[in-house]
């Protein structure tokens, strides 16, 4: 759905984007991270906008390829630990000793396992599938220390039960911490009053910033809080019916190149335009040869960027309908146009029965040698093509740029000649 105006005013203001990691940066089962998101963080970073992760995750279970990202913060173990790129402390809150150990009694009382979260690795009370089931996609196999909080800080704690889902912790532990379920064998058990909020509260009294200054991209229920403080927040597609309903926007799954995709409507990152025909050796896709008696033409198509133009067009080819068809117009260092069986410029059909509509994209231009859908209008296209002969333009380079064209394709025009004025009107 498109971005209301409300929410692009909102995003004028942001400063700094956060981003969960699993189901929203990555995949959890599959810890796929879409080429996307290598953009989105470039992106912010040339536009002077800081980043941060906001994870249940210990730094140490955040992947190395989410790290090579650089974001400026990790705001970890839903909120309690909090670093800067260069490891610098921001905020740091264990729980207190006598609350670990009221939850291990605790444990123990109902014949549950559970785990801590410490510093520096994560460790479980026993090994066991249920166990190895719900942490290794997060933290791969873990110590096994019970008693792993009698001696080292614990950020948050861990049950892990067949029921996990309708245990309650007892009322006086209760006062201290609470339950925030992320598998459905195993919850958070977190301090009351910290949260992955908290932790960007610190991040943003840190640069001093406001909650208005601040975005977030989530998915689960360990984003509630955070949604509840920054002043726009981003569901993913994937994210539970809950976070939706507190998002200003809801955008794609991962797959779908949602973060990307939500951070360009709001006009905080620019698609990264990649353009085939400046570097055709490089291209790979089907090639056309069209036989005249002057030699051969050798034409690359681009199916990514029109592929019904290119399916029409190799469909007519395979078939025979080209063979023996003039260029009935030729403009002398303007154009050559063909693809017309009665030679008259007035016939010829599609490979469809009917027209069919333009395919304009960013990526492809007019430049001489393009070989572009002759038509009588929008959307009008048949069999007709023609392949630009202009050697020179009557632009400078700047004059292009200055018109909206990206500066390599101004380039390569000012150079090599095309017909920019036919741009976004014939599919190339």
């Amino acid at each position: 759905m498109p971005v209301d105006a409300k929410t692009k005013y909102k995003a004028k203001k942001t400063k700094i984007v956060f981003f969960d990691i699993d189901d929203t940066l990555r995949v959890k089962k599959t810890g796929y991270i879409p080429e996307s998101i290598k953009a989105v963080f470039k992106g912010l970073k040339e536009k002077g906008i800081l980043t941060g992760i906001a994870t249940g995750r210990g730094y140490y279970g955040v992947v190395e390829d989410i790290r090579d990202l650089e974001p400026d913060y990790f705001v970890t173990i839903n909120g309690t630990y909090v670093i800067n790129r260069k490891g610098e402390e921001i905020y740091n809150q264990p729980l207190a000793r006598e609350v670990t150990e009221a939850f291990v009694a605790w444990c123990k009382e109902i014949g549950n396992a559970w785990g801590f979260a410490g510093k520096d690795k994560p460790v479980v009370s026993e090994r066991s599938d249920l166990i190895d089931n719900a942490m290794k996609p997060v933290y791969g196999l873990c110590d096994v220390e019970p008693d792993f909080h009698l001696s080292n800080d614990v950020y948050h704690m861990w049950t892990f039960a067949e029921n996990d889902a309708e245990l309650e912790l007892p009322e006086e532990l209760a006062s201290h911490v609470r339950m925030v379920p992320w598998h459905e064998h195993s919850s958070d058990v977190v301090a009351n009053g910290i949260s992955k909020a908290s932790g960007v509260e610190h991040v943003l009294e840190h640069e001093n910033l406001k909650p208005v200054n601040a975005m977030m991209f989530g998915d689960g229920p360990n984003d509630m809080e955070i949604f509840d403080y920054v002043g726009l927040k981003i569901a993913m597609g994937n994210a539970t019916p809950e976070l939706k309903e507190k998002a200003d926007y809801v955008t794609g799954t991962i797959e779908e190149d949602g973060i990307f995709n939500a951070l360009e409507e709001l006009g905080l990152v620019e698609k990264e335009l990649h353009f085939p025909q400046l570097d055709l050796d490089t291209v790979e896709g089907p090639v056309a040869t069209i036989k005249t008696n002057h030699g051969n033409l050798v034409i690359k198509l681009f199916p990514d960027h029109a592929p019904l133009t290119v399916t029409n067009f190799v469909n007519l080819a395979k078939s025979g309908y080209y063979d023996g068809v003039i260029f009935h117009r030729i403009i002398k260092d303007f154009m050559i146009q063909g693809g017309d069986p009665t030679g008259t410029g007035m016939g010829g059909e599609s490979s469809f029965g009917g027209s069919f509509q333009d395919e304009f994209s960013e990526e492809l231009y007019n430049l001489r040698g393009a070989l572009s859908m002759a038509n009588a209008g929008p959307d009008t296209n048949g069999s007709q093509f023609f392949i630009v002969q202009t050697p020179e333009i009557p632009y400078a380079k700047k004059e292009l740029e200055r018109g909206g064209w990206p500066a390599p394709i101004a380039e390569a025009y000012a150079e090599n000649g095309g017909t920019p004025h036919l741009d976004r009107r014939h599919t190339v």
